[in-house]
């Protein structure tokens, strides 16, 4: 990725990047411990149409470190001040897995202002048990390398991307055990408050319209579920793409732009 411009979010410096022009803006948002650089292959395809900030979090990338814990709430409040410094009137938030979450919640302060969200890879529906238990195995300093190595195995299964193999080994794994705790604590927070993102999406008012982009799994279920949902809130969407891997911006990033750019126009 290029230089990053810096907001500022209670003192501290957020790290962001500013590509194309026009509105709507996309801000794109990646997942808890990782990175802005995950976006770097998709951006390119975006900004040749639309004006693109692909944000770093706190404690992310190349964003200052609070001196004290921090959560979704901070997140929310970095992405604010990001938008806030642009000056983009319009927004499309496009989020990576649970940074759905952040995008949800900025709809719902925001209103009017995202009147869409695209989604790439993540877990919509209700989580299973052993998900809920991997999140809460990373709060634990006995476990949690167990665990996050137990993900990365079942992330890069069969992958031999090199670009892939590098971003979840070199980049998410650079993170410790206070991010990934952090990660656990706020992702498992919100399920047990939603119950699910589709549940979450349901109660904003008036909701806005969603793309969810994903790979896997490739459980028939799981895509039959969303598009009967779809078939009910007319606002939803859902696309499984031709890919293998739990990061389609950097497996597919042409094929997603595509999604991007037809669903903004």
């Amino acid at each position: 990725m290029g230089r990053p411009l810096y907001a500022l979010s209670s003192g501290l410096k957020i790290a962001y990047e500013d590509h194309g022009r026009g509105e709507p803006v996309l801000l794109f948002m990646p997942g808890w411990c990782d990175n802005r650089t995950q976006y770097r292959d998709l951006v390119p395809f975006c900004s040749s149409r639309s004006r693109c900030l692909v944000i770093d979090w706190p404690g992310h990338g190349e964003s200052d470190t609070p001196a004290a814990d921090f959560g979704e709430k901070e997140l929310v409040a970095a992405a604010m001040s990001v938008i806030e410094r642009s000056g983009a009137r319009r927004i499309v938030t496009v989020s990576t897995a649970h940074a759905g979450w952040v995008a949800i919640e900025l709809r719902r302060q925001l209103r009017e202002k995202i009147r869409k969200l695209v989604l790439l890879d993540w877990l919509v529906l209700e989580p299973p048990q052993p998900f809920l238990e991997a999140l809460r195995g990373l709060q634990s300093r006995e476990h949690w390398e167990q665990v996050r190595e137990s993900l990365f195995s079942m992330w890069l299964s069969g992958i031999v991307d090199d670009r892939i193999l590098q971003h979840v080994r070199r980049e998410m794994g650079a993170y410790g055990f206070e991010m990934w705790a952090r990660a656990g604590r706020e992702i498992s927070a919100n399920y047990e408050r939603f119950g699910s993102p589709l549940k979450a999406l349901s109660e904003l008012e008036p909701p806005p319209h969603v793309l969810h982009l994903f790979s896997l799994p490739k459980d028939e279920a799981y895509l039959r579920v969303q598009n009967e949902f779809a078939k009910n809130h007319q606002w939803f969407s859902a696309y499984r793409l031709n890919a293998n891997t739990h990061f389609p911006a950097l497996e597919e990033p042409k094929t997603v732009s595509a999604f991007i750019n037809d669903f903004i126009s």
